[in-house]
C-alpha cells in the first residue's frame, strides 16, 4: 500500500468523522464474524478504469473498517463484484461468477456478498439478482459508492438484503479513502457521467449526467500523489475533453492539464477517454508543449463512415476526425494514437465497414480496441433493424484485426534500435521479463531485477513482436 492511500485515510477520518465512526462499528461487527485473524475482503472489478477507481475507494473504506484483502474469494468474509454494463459478454460473465458464489455462501453463511457498479443501476438486472440470487446480501449502483458504509452496516445489523439503485445523487464526494493496488501509479477521476448519449451506449443511463470536480481538488490530489512518489497518474472521465462544464470557474481540460503539468517531479500524466467532438487545438497544443503529459492520444472514432457516425450520434464526421488527427500528428512529436472501433453497428453495410478499414490504414494506429456491436436494451440503437448476420460481422472483424496487426507490426519494427524511456510496471509471469510502457503507451519487455519496478528506465529496443517491443535496460 502506498503512502498516499494512508494519508488519504487519515484525512477522511478528519473530514468525515461520522462515516469513519460507522466504519469502526462495521469493523467491530466483522471481528466477531471473521473466520481468520482479521476480516478478509475479496474485491473483483469488471470494466473500465472508472470502475477500478470506484473499487479503490470501496477498498479504502474497507481498510478503514479493519479489513485485509485476499485474492481467493473462498477465504473472504466479504465478497464484492464491481460490475460493467457496457457489453453483453461482461454481464454474462458476472451472472456466471455470481452463481458460483452460492457454494461459498452455503459453506459459510456468515459471508457477505455484494454487487455494485453499472449493471446494478439497471432495474431489470437488480430484479433478476433479487429473485434468482437470494444469497446476495447487498446491491448498490454507481451513485451510492459514498453510501457504502451505511448500506453495509444496515445489512450487518438488520440481517436483511438491501437493493439500493434508485438514488440519483449527483453530489461529488471528496476525500473518500482510497486504497490503490500500486504505490507508483494510480487514477484520479476528474469528472463523472456523460452527456453525449451515443445511440449504442448505456453509460449515460447508468452513470448519470456529467459532473466535474473542482480543479483545486484535482490538482491537490495530483500534487499529493506526486509528492508521495507516484510515477504515473491517469486522469479519468467518460469524456475528459468536456471537463469544466457546469463549474463555477473558467477552466477547460487543457487548462487543468497545464496546471498539473506545472507540478515538479518525475512522473508521466495520462488521461482517458477523449471524445473527438471536443478535442480542440488547445488540447493538442498543450500536450505538445508539456513536460509530463504522455505523447499518447486515445481518440475513439468507432466508425470510418460518416453515415454510421450520424446513426451513432457521435456528432462529428470522418473528415472532421481526420482533420484532428492531422493536426495532432503535425504538432506532437512521436505521437502514438489508439482508438476504439465498433464493427457491425445496426444498418452498417460492408461498404461502410470498408470506410472504417481505410481510415485505420490512413491513420496507422499503434493499437485498437475492437468490438463487435453489442445490443444494449434501453439505448436507441437497440431498436434499429440489424440484418447483417453474426457470421458476416465476424468476418469483417477478422479482416479489421489482420489489417491492424500488420500496421502495428510495421510500426513496432520501425522502433528497433531506438532508445525508449519506460516506466517498469510488473513481471510478466509467462516469461519472467520485466514489463512496462513507453510515453506512447507501447508495452516494452526486458530482462532485469524486480527492484526496477516502479522506476523509469531507458531501454534499447532490440526486437519487435507485433504489439510488444523487447530490449535491454541501459
Amino acid at each position: 500500500m502506498g503512502e498516499y492511500a494512508l494519508a488519504n485515510i487519515y484525512q477522511f477520518r478528519e473530514t468525515d468523522p461520522k462515516t469513519a465512526e460507522l466504519l469502526g462499528l462495521i469493523g467491530e461487527i466483522m471481528n466477531v464474524r471473521k473466520r481468520g485473524e482479521r476480516p478478509l475482503a475479496y474485491v473483483h472489478t469488471y470494466g473500465c478504469q472508472q470502475n477500478v477507481s470506484d473499487s479503490e475507494k470501496i477498498k479504502g473504506m474497507l481498510f478503514t473498517a479493519g479489513f485485509d484483502f485476499t485474492d481467493d474469494e473462498s477465504e473472504a468474509d466479504f465478497i464484492l463484484f464491481n460490475t460493467c454494463a457496457v457489453r453483453e459478454h461482461a454481464e454474462d460473465r458476472v451472472f456466471g461468477n455470481v452463481g458460483a458464489l452460492k457454494n461459498i455462501k452455503r459453506r459459510h453463511p456468515s459471508v457477505i456478498i455484494a454487487l455494485c457498479g453499472c449493471m446494478m443501476e439497471q432495474k431489470s438486472v437488480s430484479d433478476r439478482i433479487y429473485k434468482s440470487y437470494p444469497f446476495v446480501n447487498l446491491v448498490f449502483g454507481t451513485h451510492s459508492v459514498s453510501r457504502f458504509p451505511q448500506l453495509l452496516y444496515d445489512v450487518l445489523v438488520n440481517s436483511k438484503r438491501i437493493i439500493d439503485n434508485d438514488v440519483e445523487d449527483n453530489t461529488i464526494y471528496e476525500n473518500l479513502p482510497t486504497l490503490r493496488d500500486k504505490n507508483f501509479k494510480g487514477f484520479i477521476p476528474i469528472m463523472y457521467g456523460c452527456d453525449n448519449f451515443c445511440s449504442y451506449c448505456i453509460v449515460p443511463y447508468v452513470r448519470g449526467r456529467e459532473r466535474s470536480r473542482e480543479s483545486k481538488a484535482v490538482i491537490d490530489e495530483a500534487r499529493s500523489m506526486i509528492e508521495a512518489g507516484y510515477k504515473e497518474i491517469t486522469l479519468l472521465g467518460q469524456n475528459v475533453n468536456s471537463y469544466g462544464k457546469g463549474l463555477n470557474e473558467d477552466i477547460t481540460f487543457a487548462g487543468l492539464l497545464r496546471e498539473i503539468d506545472k507540478i515538479e517531479g518525475d512522473y508521466i500524466l495520462r488521461f482517458m477517454t477523449s471524445h473527438p467532438k471536443d478535442c480542440t487545438h488547445e488540447l493538442i497544443d498543450t500536450i505538445a508543449n508539456s513536460k509530463h503529459i504522455s505523447k499518447h492520444l486515445h481518440l475513439p472514432f468507432q466508425s470510418g463512415s460518416s453515415r454510421i457516425l450520424k446513426e451513432m450520434n457521435r456528432r462529428y464526421t470522418r473528415e472532421k476526425y481526420l482533420d484532428i488527427i492531422a493536426y495532432a500528428k503535425e504538432k506532437i512529436d512521436g505521437l502514438s494514437l489508439t482508438s476504439d472501433v465498433i464493427v457491425g453497428f445496426p444498418g452498417e453495410t460492408y461498404e461502410d465497414f470498408l470506410e472504417t478499414l481505410s481510415l485505420v490504414k490512413e491513420v496507422e494506429y499503434t493499437s485498437l480496441y475492437t468490438f463487435i456491436y453489442s445490443r444494449r436494451p434501453g439505448t436507441p440503437a437497440a431498436k434499429l433493424p440489424d440484418v447483417v448476420t453474426s457470421e458476416e460481422k465476424s468476418k469483417w472483424f477478422t479482416e479489421l484485426l489482420k489489417t491492424q496487426e500488420k500496421i502495428a507490426a510495421e510500426r513496432c519494427a520501425s522502433m528497433v534500435g531506438s532508445v525508449e524511456r519506460v516506466l517498469v510496471e510488473e513481471v510478466n509471469e509467462k516469461n519472467g521479463l520485466l514489463s512496462g510502457r513507453t510515453s506512447g503507451n507501447i508495452i516494452v519487455e526486458a530482462p532485469g531485477d524486480i527492484e526496477l519496478i516502479g522506476t523509469f528506465r531507458d531501454v534499447k529496443i532490440t526486437e519487435a513482436r507485433n504489439w510488444i517491443l523487447r530490449g535491454e535496460f541501459i
